[in-house]
């Protein structure tokens, strides 16, 4: 549903007291204690104990089955890793029946709906918006196998509020975000937090309150979805907020369920005054909190344990990694002291999903599903004459990402002609967004231009002068790593200095240029020339830009604030297959030339 005055204030509504309430109708009927009582309690009586899990996916990005629709063939990695709900709904009914499933919950710490091209396909070609239209396969996935709640992460936003209030309709879980707020009340427009009871054996409720942080990039990245409908407040000053009203409540034990990383970094810079990857900053900063689950970083952190300030206790952090590869284990025991349950230790590990089969339960609910996304596909939208890859993208020109340039190039041109700025020279940038993408020779399918462009970018053209632009390569270029002249170069060393990902690599077509590794990072910019002559600082440019990037996701300059001068809701990806039907034929003869090269001193490195 779209986000309007009846949805908020429901969602108000369950932030607050109707929250504890929702939480008290789930309390499991039955709880075996696993600590039992034991002795060692004053006066000789027995002290009450009580153990429990809580078991935690993060970065689910619409992986059901242990299957990699870009190659069209079972996932496979370098450390064999196997992905998918199926997967990790094995793992979960082991853990509930060893520890007893009323002595258990299970949560997730966001990106849950975008990533495959299944999460796609029903969001775009099947919608879940459509009247009639289908249950969401994470949310038919998520129910079956029976989540307590789920953190809110940036890409939940990436198709707009509508779908994802739809997923929220469909999922028979909370969708947590105590740090997403409605833009003109400033009041949570998700549920803040669920409050779970586990039943002891013979002794009081014990009371699980899980707290959904978001990410606040959002306002940045998906600007053009969120702008003036939601805003995205610091984790830190949220958890601040609710920790304490939780604990008023009544919670005996807090969960954080953070769609953020843990080691302070910011890929955004200083155009938000919040950290992307805060977790471990709310840990150290906010009191009552006995442990996090990490998301957003896409990193395996089995246990990670960190003093909070003020109070000297441990808060114990776990990150599972991506795409439902692990499943991360909380283990919690109580004791019962002076009238109350507090937590006297908590531990965590993680579970490798490719240690056990997919769940039958599972596939079989969505095998259909899966047969219409894999036949959506395997459709044919054109021929190549030889065969691409992005292999060496990342320190070549590469006639595969010449590709994305040329299309965004041609496609920016179409939509200027006739208009003001029809005579100014356009550019293009693109990012090798995976090093396994390719477009065989002959026949060119779905998944192929999917696999280039797997991200649900659009297409903006933004005005930028000369000098914006050899600023904007500087900063691109910091990507390698400086190397010496001489000597050979190791090319699994020479890329994502300070942890640059691949997607925060930009080249640009319809220039010239030389990038010297042998030199610092923000003087690596040689020979940079528009038609064969030296790059006039002043020169006015159309720059043909994905909407993350004109945002000021990876915090380049200039573009955020550059004139916008049109912009395009299509995906990327479509306007490449549309490009590709359109042209019947693929020829890099077409289109790719040799625009940049790196060089040590001016001698080239390839």
């Amino acid at each position: 549903m779209p986000l309007n005055r009846r949805t908020l204030l429901g969602s108000a509504a369950v932030a607050g007291a109707g929250a504890a309430l929702a939480a008290a109708g789930t309390t499991p009927a039955v709880a075996a204690g696993q600590g039992g009582p034991g002795r060692g309690a004053t006066h000789g009586r027995p002290q009450r104990r009580y153990a429990f899990t809580v078991m935690g996916t993060t970065d689910l990005h619409g992986n059901v089955f242990n299957w990699d629709y870009f190659t069209d063939k079972e996932f496979d990695d370098a450390a064999h890793n196997d992905v998918g709900l199926a997967k990790i709904s094995t793992l979960v009914e082991q853990v509930r029946k060893e520890k007893g499933r009323h002595n258990t919950l299970l949560i997730d710490a966001g990106d849950t709906i975008q990533g495959t091209q299944l999460s796609y396909y029903y969001a775009k070609v099947d919608p879940i918006t459509a009247k009639r239209g289908p249950v969401h396969p994470m949310a038919q996935a998520m129910n079956a196998i029976g989540y307590d709640a789920a953190a809110l992460g940036n890409h939940e936003f990436n198709y707009g509020i509508p779908v994802l209030r739809k997923f929220e309709e469909q999922a028979r879980f909370p969708l947590l975000g105590a740090n997403a707020l409605d833009a003109k009340t400033l009041r949570p427009a998700f549920p803040p937090y669920v409050i779970k009871k586990l039943r002891t054996p013979g002794g009081p409720d014990v009371r699980v309150a899980v707290l959904g942080l978001t990410n606040p990039g959002i306002a940045i990245w998906d600007k053009a979805n969120v702008q003036g409908k939601m805003t995205f407040p610091g984790l830190e000053e949220q958890a601040a907020k609710w920790v304490p009203k939780l604990r008023s409540m009544g919670a005996d034990v807090v969960i954080v369920s953070a769609h953020s990383g843990s080691d302070g970094s910011s890929s955004y810079g200083d155009q938000l005054p919040y950290v992307e990857n805060a977790a471990g900053l709310v840990a150290e900063q906010v009191p009552g909190i006995d442990a996090i689950l990490v998301g957003h970083a896409h990193v395996e952190i089995p246990e990670r344990r960190v003093v909070n300030k003020k109070t000297g206790k441990d808060v114990v952090l776990s990150e599972p990694l991506k795409w439902g590869q692990r499943l991360t284990l909380f283990d919690f025991e109580l004791v019962w002291e002076r009238g109350s349950w507090s937590v006297e230790r908590v531990s965590s590990k993680v579970l490798n999903s490719n240690t056990v089969e997919e769940d039958k339960k599972i596939t079989r609910l969505l095998t259909d599903e899966h047969r219409k996304v894999v036949a959506y596909v395997n459709e044919v939208i054109g021929t190549s004459t030889v065969a691409m890859t992005t292999a060496d993208a990342p320190w070549k020109d590469e006639p595969i990402i010449d590709l994305i340039n040329h299309v965004q190039a041609e496609t920016v041109k179409a939509a200027l002609a006739g208009g003001a700025y029809a005579a100014l020279p356009v550019l293009s940038q693109a990012s090798c967004f995976s090093r396994t993408a390719g477009i065989p020779a002959g026949k060119v399918t779905i998944k192929d231009a999917a696999g280039l462009y797997p991200f649900e970018n659009t297409l903006e053209a933004r005005l930028v002068t000369g000098a914006q632009i050899r600023e904007y390569l500087e900063y691109s270029a910091r990507y390698y790593v400086q190397t010496a002249a001489g000597g050979p170069v190791d090319t699994s060393k020479l890329t994502n200095a300070g942890n640059t990902p691949d997607y925060n690599y930009d080249v640009v077509s319809g220039l010239t240029y030389e990038i010297d590794i042998a030199k610092p990072a923000g003087s690596r910019i040689a020979n940079l020339l528009f038609q064969g002559k030296a790059l006039d600082p002043a020169a006015q440019f159309v720059l043909a830009v994905n909407n993350y990037r004109a945002s000021g996701g990876g915090n380049f300059p200039h573009v955020p604030g550059a004139q916008q001068i049109w912009s395009n809701s299509e995906e990327i990806r479509n306007t490449i297959i549309t490009w590709v039907k359109s042209a019947g034929t693929v020829d890099p003869a077409d289109f790719a030339s040799v625009d940049w090269k790196l060089t040590r001193d001016g001698t080239p490195v390839f």
